[in-house]
């Protein structure tokens, strides 16, 4: 185990003063330039950064660097974070509607005078002083960024609009006194309707925020527990592990536990995606946040805080959010040198403009439209907003997306192979078929009591259906199993073998044909078969059953429809996996393979140019989901943070599958609209603005309406649904 101080530490801060994609990428490299920092990922969207370190990092140290270059960020916990961000847009939206009333309330009367006013000089002063509050009071927000870059030879979207609008008031001012046109209404306008902008803008990325917050609010607020021979209700940050918890029908289970007493059914719905409710019984693990929907139940607490499941899952969703698609680092990239290159273009324009334009005035209307028109906003929205939004539908939906990058390379997929147990089918087996010429309970006594020893769900399935006839179990010595394979094992003097008929063959017993034929016979009717052996023969033949899940054949319709190839991949022999894959509709069937070997498969279809996912519990399929494109990790409670996977599944319903694999697509596709949008309003129409087609003021409500689309346009993901 490694020493404690050398475990990795990740910081995570709020910022303040972001405005774009631009920003964050500044305060990205900033942090990550910093003495012991190994990573930062700042999220615009999210407005805050993460910091990991191997070493203890100093906070004021990596605060004073972000200062430097304008900004502010402070130390938060997970939790303060959820909180405030939602209350933050909040608090944003209502300033920059109070600020667009009142600069409407100027600007209004100012573009009257403007386009409707006598030509006199009274008019073009009483334009000056309705336009300069609004410049400088109203777009003081943007002033105020942009001269703190200034001094750190930063720029930002900030940088566009104060250099635009400050432009447009000086040159005014300047042809007031020279008795030339004066356009104060373009500045004051500019400031308005990007300040209308960012009022809708707050309000849009508070909706995608909540989305987290919504997921957080499904846990119960209070507890009641037993305390002192009592029952007393207490906030639930004061549960503790051990506590015994009373809940009534109707009432949310506190936290992770299990059942002590009672019985009922319980809608783990926000957990797993599924609608049916589990039936529930003393000694059954539960989940908090979900419905008691019956009987009375008292619980002991096992799991509390960031422990329990459902914070395990707001985790994982925010580290997906905070994570980077691919598709992004080339938004980062264009943004990154986007104003730099925005502000030359806007300076050559000017002076082309002045050698053959007719007056300095349409120079510098070219030239504010072009700083206006392109500020890139909407860029550093329309990847992170999808990313937030996709994420935390997925999460309500069953399915969790553990890093962004994941989105794009779900929507690749030509194969998918399913692990069988516990995916396809239910996973829990049963014994079915006894077939045995000596004394049936000395049969089962014998190979009962072996399987008992095998941590196996076969082996567990058969000593369960031994006691489940009344028979009692004995002690095993000199145990040996083999995976894949068999087990046994020495039982009252008896050396008894379970297994394949190639496992025993290997032992040296003969198998008569009557017992081999009585093998095909349960393997072809999509049952599992083994042969027993005591002392040197073989003596009889036993079967389990696994249950196919009633959403298996639906889902491979599905995929199968989508043009994704589904294959099972199982141990047992080919006559059972035909058998089981003829229920399922499939054709695609791997038979016969070792936990071991799964992930050689997986290699086999990459090597032939396919992408494949795999399906698995995340145990004895790790090396399999690791290898895979896509590993798909089916897991429920504290299972649900299951390292070996990309995609978690809470429950084993494989139509998970094919709702991750359309989710992750449909995000992509958002992506992708939304970079296109950002890429139009911030490029096509540039040209329009260098050669005076476009207005400054049709440049601002462009430039404001591109961040909304964007948001917007993501927002749908959170009625997406499978």
């Amino acid at each position: 185990m490694p020493d404690v101080t050398t475990r990795p530490e990740t910081l995570t801060f709020e910022v303040d003063g972001m405005t774009c994609a631009a920003c964050a990428n500044r305060i990205e490299r900033v942090l990550g330039k910093q003495e012991g920092v190994e990573t930062a990922v700042v999220n615009f969207t999210g407005a805050e950064a993460k910091v990991r370190s191997d070493v203890p990092l100093d906070p004021d140290s990596l605060r004073e660097a972000v200062k430097r270059i304008g900004y502010d960020i402070r130390v938060v916990s997970e939790d303060d974070q959820r909180q405030s961000l939602v209350e933050k847009y909040s608090e944003e939206e209502r300033v920059q509607w109070r600020r667009f009333w009142i600069a409407l309330g100027l600007s209004a009367p100012l573009m009257g005078l403007a386009m409707f006013g006598p030509e006199s000089q009274w008019n073009r002063i009483l334009q000056l002083v309705l336009a300069t509050p609004v410049v400088f009071w109203i777009g003081a927000q943007f002033h105020i960024v942009a001269a703190k870059q200034l001094r750190s030879f930063g720029a930002s979207m900030d940088t566009l609009i104060s250099l635009g609008t400050l432009v447009a008031w000086f040159y005014s001012v300047w042809a007031l006194f020279a008795d030339e046109a004066v356009f104060f209404e373009t500045g004051a306008m500019i400031i308005t309707l990007i300040t209308l902008g960012r009022a809708f803008e707050a309000r849009a990325k508070g909706r995608a925020s909540s989305a987290i917050t919504a997921l957080l609010e499904l846990g119960a607020k209070e507890a009641r527990v037993m305390r002192n021979g009592s029952e007393t209700t207490i906030p639930i940050d004061r549960v503790l592990p051990g506590d015994i918890m009373i809940v009534r029908p109707g009432e949310k289970i506190p936290t992770d536990g299990k059942i002590v007493s009672g019985a009922s059914s319980l809608d783990e719905s926000m957990l797993t995606g599924e609608s049916i409710p589990v039936d529930k019984a003393p000694g059954d693990v539960v989940y908090g946040a979900t419905v008691n929907q019956q009987g009375r139940l008292e619980i002991s607490a096992t799991q509390v805080g960031s422990d329990t499941a459902l914070a395990q899952i707001v985790r994982l969703v925010e580290n997906a959010q905070a994570s980077k698609a691919p598709v992004q680092r080339l938004a980062d990239r264009i943004s990154a040198v986007f104003v730099p290159v925005v502000i030359t273009i806007a300076l050559a324009t000017f002076g082309v403009w002045m050698l053959v334009g007719d007056s300095t005035a349409e120079a510098i209307q070219a030239a504010v439209a072009v700083l206006i028109i392109a500020c890139p906003c909407a860029l550093g929205l329309a990847t992170p907003t999808a990313i937030m939004l996709g994420s935390a539908r997925g999460a309500e939906l069953g399915v969790l997306f553990k890093r962004a990058d994941v989105f794009e390379r779900s929507r690749v997929i030509d194969r998918v192979l399913f692990d069988k147990t516990g995916t396809l089918t239910t996973g829990v087996m049963s014994l079915t078929d006894v077939e045995t010429d000596m004394d049936v309970a000395e049969f089962l006594r014998l190979a009962g009591s072996v399987e008992a020893a095998s941590e196996h769900p076969i082996g567990r399935a058969v000593a369960l259906g031994v006691e489940e006839r009344d028979i009692d179990l004995t002690s095993v010595t000199e145990f040996e199993s083999v995976a894949g394979h068999g087990v046994e094992g020495t039982v009252d003097g008896h050396r008894v073998v379970v297994g394949k008929s190639k496992f025993l063959a290997d032992r040296g017993f003969m198998i008569p044909a009557v017992l081999i034929d009585r093998l095909e016979a349960i393997e072809s009717s999509a049952r599992t078969a083994f042969v027993v052996g005591v002392d040197g023969d073989a003596v009889g033949v036993i079967g389990v059953a696994d249950q196919v899940r009633e959403t298996s054949a639906s889902a491979i319709r599905s995929l199968t429809g989508a043009g994704v190839n589904a294959t099972m991949i199982t141990g047992d022999n080919h006559r059972t996996a035909e058998s089981i894959a003829a229920q399922l509709g499939m054709t695609d069937v791997v038979a016969g393979v070792l936990p071991g070997g799964k992930a050689d498969e997986v290699e086999r279809f990459q090597r032939n140019g396919e992408t494949v996912a795999f399906v698995g519990d995340g145990i004895n399929d790790a090396p399999a989901l690791t290898r895979a494109d896509i590993g798909m990790a089916v897991g429920t409670g504290t299972d649900v943070a299951i390292e070996a996977g990309d995609i978690v599944l809470m429950s084993g319903n494989p139509a998970l599958v094919d709702t991750s694999i359309r989710l992750a697509t449909k995000t992509f596709k958002t992506i992708r609209e939304n970079l296109f949008w950002a890429f139009f309003y911030n490029t096509a129409a540039i040209p329009l603005a260098a050669l005076g087609f476009l207005n400054p003021m049709i440049a601002a409500g462009a430039m404001a309406f591109s961040s909304v689309s964007v948001v917007t346009n993501s927002l749908r993901l959170r009625r997406w649904s499978p």
